[in-house]
């Protein structure tokens, strides 16, 4: 028995892997255990989780795998605070204080933190190798290039390259300063959002605006060539040696400062959301064409904080040379924990990879499940009456209660591996209603309106209800479908363009634009997933019975939290937000609970929220 930990931490969404033998035994992200949201601390919980999921103590471990190589990070900030000097004192004291405290031992700092009878020994991987690794080894494909984007790596910005068998090769690197996703992340810092994980509102504000800042951007900010490589204008920036994304000149080149977090969204920012995110779609779009020039091959995997853009993976899909498609659920740092561990057996130890054209991601299910015991015991405590119902049961009330309006916690099995809700941590609501849109952002996530949820349809019936990209599955909801013309609803034209131009986004969003309002964005696109009874059954069937009672084979699916908070993990975390929120019903697993049967006195909502800062 061969076991390998693969560990990101220390920057950004810490995170622990586990496999044995090639199997992807656990995954899971330090913030579900530690509440506190992309916790870039040790991941300690997830470290203690992966162990206890595989029956293994820690001196079982053969191989410990760290995602990246701290010297070469080290190497690439004092290169930049070098080049950039005098600038950039106060950014400089700052992060050298982290560094030689903390991050230039790293391997005694990791050995440290390890669990007591660890002595395996630790390996430095690349970035994005890490990243590439995790695209390519769980990917359904023998064969495939490989495109690797996010802010930065060590030095290395992104990254292409080819996957074969049981060994991946890098052709190609994008360095440090110019980055697709330090870009895309500017944008988000001037329109007002948190970087790091703000870019999902900033591509979901996208649809409200038009790309007319789009020249302006190309013209003055990059340097795009056909290869999809880019050179930016560093005069505009300030993250190589400041605190900021942007400068002054940034602010005169786009006629004002930057929006105050909080602050109302006007036109500017929608037009300037819409602007970044065609940039962002073409530089990938002319990668990916650059990619198949140069090797010929039919598939793509994906990885990096980029790939996580669901609309330009679309892009690629729709106008690009590949015929398939497969992106890490897990693209951004978190999922370098697994693409290092699976590195180290694949690449280093040259084991045989035999892909069966499905994933071996099993569904991005790899995090702690519960069992109904210690869920009933969780209510006991808490004095809330509850019904233990069977399975036929389950699927029919709850079906029956989201037909009516209803919005639902759904608590079940394994929690997600990813930043994504696919179905066992999940808050769910009926997609036909006008109101749940606002009703779900505005009283349970206690977030932006115009934010969109994804529905999750039937496998087998997504074609009839979305214009699916090349009929490929989206299971990991990283893929956009348009809602067909035929589910459409024909606006006037005279309302549509008053709409249009409405500086009320919640007038805009109040207009039905297809029989399932409440997941279809403006410009009438979802972020699709996909449900399959052989990844998710218990889902599956409970989507199943929602459509033999209604005849629509879609829920409305966003992740169990509220904002500010990560996806809830335990049944406790799960029982407090549904009392904290408006949601009308909580499952956990077989049990029941209905808000109106609480018999207790509710989490005061406002000081519950008050311990979450915004993002």
């Amino acid at each position: 028995m061969t076991a390998i930990l693969g560990i990101s931490a220390f920057y950004h969404d810490s995170a622990a892997a586990l496999i044995v033998d090639g199997t992807i035994v656990a995954a899971a992200q330090e913030e579900r255990f530690t509440r506190k949201k992309h916790d870039p601390g040790f991941p300690s919980n997830a470290v203690a989780y992966c162990l206890h999921e595989a029956g293994l103590d820690p001196h079982q471990l053969d191989y410990v795998a760290y995602y990246e190589k701290p010297l070469l990070k080290f190497e690439r900030l004092l290169e930049t605070y070098i080049a950039f000097a005098p600038r950039g004192f106060n950014s400089f004291c700052k992060a050298m204080g982290v560094w030689l405290k903390d991050k230039i031992h790293l391997r005694r700092t990791i050995r440290k933190s390890l669990p007591s009878g660890t002595t395996s020994p630790i390996l430095f991987l690349d970035h994005h190798q890490s990243h590439g690794a995790s695209a390519f080894f769980p990917s359904p494909f023998d064969q495939a290039a490989i495109l690797t984007m996010d802010g930065v790596g060590e030095w290395s910005t992104s990254a292409w390259g080819t996957g074969n068998g049981n060994q991946i090769e890098f052709k190609q690197h994008q360095t440090f300063p110019h980055s697709l996703g330090l870009l895309y992340s500017a944008f988000t810092y001037y329109c007002g959002f948190k970087v790091n994980s703000g870019e999902y509102k900033l591509m979901g504000l996208a649809p409200f605006g038009q790309p007319i800042y789009r020249d302006a951007i190309l013209r003055h900010l990059v340097d795009l060539k056909e290869d999809g490589s880019l050179r930016l204008q560093m005069r505009f920036f300030n993250y190589c040696h400041a605190l900021t994304m942007t400068n002054r000149r940034f602010d005169a080149l786009f006629g004002a400062p930057p929006r105050s977090p909080e602050s109302r969204i006007e036109q500017r920012h929608m037009d300037l959301a819409a602007s970044i995110q065609s940039v962002t779609e073409e530089v990938m779009v002319r990668t990916a064409h650059h990619i198949h020039s140069q090797t010929g091959l039919k598939s793509l995997v994906l990885a990096g904080g980029v790939a996580l853009n669901c609309v330009a993976n679309s892009r690629i899909l729709r106008d690009g040379p590949f015929h398939s498609i497969w992106i890490q659920p897990a693209a951004g740092d978190a999922g370098g924990a697994l693409g290092a561990a699976l590195f180290v057996w694949y690449q280093l130890l040259r084991n045989p990879r035999k892909p069966s054209g499905v994933d071996s991601q099993r569904g991005s299910f790899l995090g702690p499940r519960f069992r109904q015991t210690m869920i009933e015991s969780a209510l006991i405590q808490r004095g809330i009456r509850f019904a233990t119902v069977t399975d036929e049961e389950l699927f029919r009330e709850v079906a029956a209660r989201l037909s009516n309006g209803e919005v639902v916690g759904w608590f079940q099995g394994r929690m997600e591996y990813g930043p994504r809700a696919l179905g066992n941590r999940s808050i769910l609501g009926d997609p036909r209603s006008t109101r749940m849109q606002s009703v779900m952002n505005q009283k349970i996530k206690m977030r932006e309106s115009f934010r969109p949820f994804a529905p999750a349809v039937l496998a087998e019936h997504a074609e009839e209800w979305f214009e699916v990209p090349r009929h490929q599955a989206s299971p990991y909801m990283l893929l956009i479908g348009s809602v067909r013309p035929d589910h459409r609803l024909t606006v006037p034209a005279d309302l549509m363009g008053m709409l249009e131009n409405h500086p009320d986004l919640n007038e805009r969003l109040n207009l039905p634009r297809s029989k399932l309002p409440a997941v279809t964005h403006i410009d009438h696109s979802a972020r699709l997933q996909t449900v399959d009874e052989e990844r998710n059954p218990r889902f599956y069937e409970l989507i199943k019975a929602f459509d033999q009672l209604t005849g629509c084979p879609i829920l409305v699916n966003t992740s169990f939290n509220v904002r500010g908070e990560p996806i809830v993990c335990t049944p406790g975390q799960a029982i407090d937000c549904f009392l904290a929120t408006d949601m009308d019903v909580l499952v956990l697993e077989n049990s029941v609970i209905l808000k109106k049967n609480v018999s207790r006195e509710p989490v005061d909502r406002e000081r519950h929220l008050a311990q979450f800062a915004p993002d």
